[in-house]
C-alpha cells in the first residue's frame, strides 16, 4: 500500500545511522589521506592545509550534502513514498588524491624552489586550489545540462579505463608504498577490508567494514608502540599532538590571482571535471534501476553548485555523487543519512577532527580504503564494458603508468624540481632520453588515456571513422601539449612559440597520430572496397 506524501517527510530511521557511520567514514578517510599526501609527502605546513583548506572543501561536502537530502525529500513527496534514499554524496576521490599529488603538492615545491618561504608557498599553493576547484565547478555548470550527451560521446571504455587507470596506479599503488612503511598494521587493516567487502565476511557486532578495519590496525599500531617501546604510544601522540585554530570557510581574493596559474592545470582540471559528470550520470541511473527515479540535471547541477561553493569558501578538491547508490538503500538508508554526514564532515573540517583524525589513526591504517576504492573502481571498469572493450581498458592504463613513475623520480623528498628539470635538460643531449619520454608520455595522462581507450574501443567495434576521429582529436591536443606536453611541468603551450628541438618533437607526436589516422583511413576504405558488391 502506497504511503503518504506526508509520511515522506524527513525523518531518522535506523537504516540512516549506518548509512552516516558509512559515508562519514569514506569521506573523513579521503581528506586524512588528502592531508598525509601534502603535509607528511610535501611538507606543506600543517596549518594551512588543515586550517585554510580543508575548512573550505569540507564545506563543499556540506552543501551538496544538503542539497541531495532536499532532492530525495522532493523526491519522496512527488510520488508519495517513504523509502526514497538520497544519492551518497562526497568528496571525489579520484580528483581529491590528483589535486594533491598532480597539482597542489607539485606546485608548493616549485614555489619553495623559488625561494618562497613554506608559509608564502603554502598559501599561493592554496589560492591555485580554490581557482583550479572554482573552474571545476564552473565545467559543471554548462555539462550538467548535457550529460547524457557527453556519456554517449566517449565510449564507455575510454571514459573508465582513464579512469581505473588513475585508481590502480595513483589512487592505489602509492598509498600501497605507505602500507608498506608499517607492515603488520597496514596488512592487518587491508586484509579485514578485503575480508569484509571483497570476500563479503561478516565483521562482529555489525560494525561498518571500514570502521572496523581502521580501528583494529590502529589498535595495532599502538600496541606495537608500546611493545617495541618506540615512543610512538598513546602517551607520545598525546604531548605532540597538533593544535589548529578552528577557521570557517572563508573566501579569499587571493584566489582571483591565481586563475592564470591554474589555467596550466587544464588538461587535468577538464577530465576531474568532466569525470564527475559521467559519473553522475552513471550513479543517477544506478539509483534508477534502484527505485529511485532522480532527474538527471538536477543531481549535476547539484553537485556543480557543491563544488563551486567549496572553491569560493577556500576548499581545494570537487565533490561528486558517490557511486553504491543501492547499497545504502539496502542497508535502509533514507534522507536523513546524508545531511548528518555533511553535518559531520562541515563541522568536523572547522574544528580539526581531520586534524584529530590523522594524527591518532596511522596512515597504513587509513591506505587500504583507498586501497579498495582503487580496486573497486578498476574492476568495475571491467565489468561495465562490453566483454569485447576490455583490451581497450587496459590499453588505457600505460599513460598513467608512466605519470606514478614521473611522481615518483620527480619526488621533491629526493629531488627538488630545480634538479629534476636540470636531469631532464642533460637527458634532452640524447633526444629522445627515455626520461624525456615517460614524461612525456605521463603529461595529460587522463586525457591521453581518455583517447586511448575510447579509439581502441572503437576501432574494436569496427567503427573506423570514428577511431581516425580521436586519433586526429589527439594529434590537434598535442600540437599544444594537452596530451604529451614538451615541458617538464606537463603546462599548455602555443607550438609556434616554442623552441626549435621543441617544436620537432611536438611534431613527431602529432605525426604519429595522424599517420595513424592516415594508414586506418585506408585500410578502411579498401575494406570497403573489397566486401562491396561487383558492378
Amino acid at each position: 500500500m502506497p504511503q503518504t506524501p506526508g509520511a515522506a517527510g524527513l525523518r531518522l530511521v535506523k537504516g540512516d545511522i549506518n548509512g552516516f557511520i558509512a559515508l562519514s567514514i569514506d569521506n573523513l578517510s579521503v581528506l586524512a589521506l588528502f592531508a598525509a599526501v601534502l603535509v607528511r609527502g610535501f611538507g606543506v605546513p600543517g596549518e594551512i592545509v588543515f586550517g585554510r583548506m580543508i575548512p573550505g572543501t569540507a564545506f563543499g561536502v556540506l552543501v551538496g550534502d544538503a542539497l541531495y537530502c532536499w532532492l530525495a525529500l522532493r523526491l519522496a513527496r512527488r510520488e508519495g513514498r517513504g523509502d526514497v534514499t538520497a544519492m551518497p554524496f562526497g568528496l571525489d576521490t579520484p580528483s581529491t588524491i590528483g589535486m594533491a599529488l598532480l597539482v597542489l603538492g607539485p606546485a608548493f615545491a616549485q614555489w619553495r624552489a623559488g625561494g618562497l618561504d613554506p608559509q608564502a608557498a603554502a598559501l599561493q599553493t592554496w589560492y591555485l586550489g580554490m581557482a583550479s576547484t572554482v573552474i571545476m565547478g564552473l565545467l559543471k555548470l554548462p555539462l550538467s545540462f548535457v550529460g547524457r550527451r557527453l556519456g554517449r560521446l566517449f565510449p564507455r571504455a575510454g571514459l573508465l579505463g582513464s579512469l581505473a587507470g588513475i585508481a590502480l596506479l595513483l589512487i592505489g599503488f602509492l598509498p600501497f608504498v605507505e602500507l608498506m612503511r608499517e607492515p603488520i598494521v597496514g596488512f592487518l587493516s587491508l586484509g579485514l577490508v578485503l575480508y569484509a567487502l571483497v570476500a563479503k565476511g561478516s565483521v562482529p557486532a555489525r560494525l561498518p567494514a571500514v570502521l572496523f578495519a581502521v580501528l583494529a590496525g590502529t589498535l595495532a599500531h599502538y600496541v606495537l608502540a608500546a611493545l617495541t617501546g618506540s615512543g610512538t604510544g598513546v602517551a607520545g601522540y598525546v604531548t605532540a599532538a597538533p593544535h589548529f585554530t578552528p577557521q570557517w570557510p572563508t573566501p579569499d581574493r587571493g584566489m582571483f590571482g591565481a586563475f592564470a596559474a591554474a589555467t596550466a592545470y587544464l588538461p587535468l582540471l577538464v577530465p576531474f571535471a568532466l569525470l564527475t559528470v559521467i559519473g553522475g550520470v552513471n550513479n543517477t541511473e544506478s539509483a534508477r534501476a534502484a527505485g529511485d527515479a532522480y532527474d538527471v540535471r538536477s543531481i549535476l547541477l547539484a553537485e556543480a553548485v557543491a563544488t563551486l561553493a567549496a572553491g569560493l569558501f577556500g576548499g581545494v578538491a570537487q565533490t561528486t555523487p558517490y557511486i553504491g547508490h543501492p547499497a545504502y538503500k539496502e542497508m535502509g538508508a533514507r534522507s536523513a543519512y546524508t545531511l548528518l554526514a555533511g553535518l559531520v564532515i562541515g563541522i568536523g573540517g572547522t574544528f580539526g577532527v581531520v586534524a584529530d583524525v590523522l594524527h591518532w589513526v596511522p596512515l597504513a591504517a587509513l591506505a587500504p580504503v583507498l586501497i579498495f576504492v582503487a580496486i573497486d573502481i578498476t574492476t568495475q571498469a571491467f565489468r561495465a564494458v562490453p566483454a569485447r572493450h576490455a583490451a581497450a581498458v587496459a590499453f588505457a592504463f600505460f599513460p598513467s603508468i608512466a605519470r606514478m613513475v614521473t611522481i615518483e623520480l620527480s619526488d621533491p623528498k629526493f629531488a627538488s624540481p630545480r634538479r629534476f628539470a636540470a636531469l631532464l635538460a642533460a637527458a634532452s643531449a640524447t633526444r629522445p632520453s627515455t626520461l624525456e619520454t615517460i614524461v612525456a608520455l605521463g603529461n595529460g595522462f587522463i586525457v591521453t588515456a581518455t583517447i586511448w581507450g575510447a579509439f581502441l574501443a572503437e576501432m574494436i567495434d569496427r567503427r573506423t571513422r570514428a577511431a581516425v576521429a580521436f586519433l586526429l582529436a589527439g594529434a590537434v591536443l598535442c600540437a599544444f601539449g594537452v596530451m604529451h606536453s614538451v615541458r617538464p611541468d606537463g603546462g599548455i603551450y602555443l607550438p609556434w612559440m616554442l623552441p626549435a628541438s621543441e617544436r620537432f618533437e611536438v611534431a613527431q607526436y602529432c605525426g604519429a597520430y595522424l599517420v595513424l589516422a592516415v594508414v586506418l583511413g585506408a585500410l578502411a576504405a579498401l575494406e570497403r572496397r573489397e566486401r562491396a558488391p561487383p558492378r
